[in-house]
């Protein structure tokens, strides 16, 4: 018997960093069995639909390629071929402990997953499977945070959940760095683009906002993080709140 969650349909966007886990660079498949046990825990448990977005900074960045005197384009392509294979190891993870699972790219390649088709997704969201999007948005110069938020709101997701590495909100600095860094439990949009905290950036949060959809920023590692979020647990920090921004019932005053 599930209780009903606080959010119906969710949106996970799991960056390439939290899988690399402490090795910095891979794919870590402890923290892919990890990530794996808590979706199918919050499934269980509440019955929500789920759809993750992953990123490709543990294989390849876009722009550090184009840092170093790469066409832009090309290597925003390779990172989508990254976020690729950060799917199928999720993918994996989740259906060897019986959760099925759908890999939808915005880049064809059949062999390995199907095509992104919104209905398509919504359809497989509604029986139950986690969809997982991958190839970014299939164009270069977006990252995947505007990913996460472009197919949160075509699918009618209500918030959107991001996973970060070694982190359990958002700082005013590097809390790894400084322990004096002050964390935030809520924003709006506008001041996390003001201050210039580099959790998404200015096109992710300008689709967010458009679309009234909320952000929790929290850490990927947090023991039943998602499970805690769903049951409306005050966890991470929330984004959101301008004037007509959807605010979920789970949303503490």
């Amino acid at each position: 018997m599930t209780v009903k969650p606080r959010y119906r349909r969710v949106v996970i966007k799991v960056s390439g960093e939290a899988l690399a886990g402490e090795q910095g660079y891979g794919i870590d498949p402890a923290v892919a069995s990890f990530v794996a046990r808590e979706i199918q825990q919050a499934k269980e448990a509440f019955g929500a639909e789920i759809a993750i977005v992953v990123g490709g900074g543990n294989i390849w960045r876009g722009l550090a390629g184009a840092a170093r005197g790469m066409d832009r384009a090309t290597a925003d392509y390779m990172g989508m071929l990254a976020t690729v294979i950060n799917a199928l190891a999720l993918q994996d993870a989740l259906e060897k402990i019986g959760v099925e699972t759908r890999v939808q790219t915005a880049i064809e390649m059949r062999a390995v997953a199907e095509p992104y088709i919104r209905r398509r997704a919504i359809r497989h969201l509604e029986k139950g499977r986690v969809v997982i999007f991958a190839a970014g948005t299939g164009s270069p110069y977006f990252s995947t945070d505007t990913t996460a938020a472009l197919r949160a709101a075509e699918i009618e997701a209500e918030v959107i959940l991001m996973a970060k590495r070694g982190v359990d909100g958002v700082y005013d600095d590097d809390p790894r760095r400084n322990p004096k860094a002050r964390k935030f439990e809520r924003l709006t949009f506008l001041e996390m683009l003001n201050l210039g905290l580099g959790v998404m950036d200015a096109t992710a949060a300008s689709l967010c906002m458009e679309n009234h959809l909320p952000v929790i920023v929290f850490n990927a590692m947090d023991p039943e993080g998602i499970s805690k979020i769903l049951q409306g647990e005050k966890i991470g920090t929330f984004i959101g709140g301008e004037e007509g921004c959807r605010e979920p019932l789970s949303v503490p005053n």
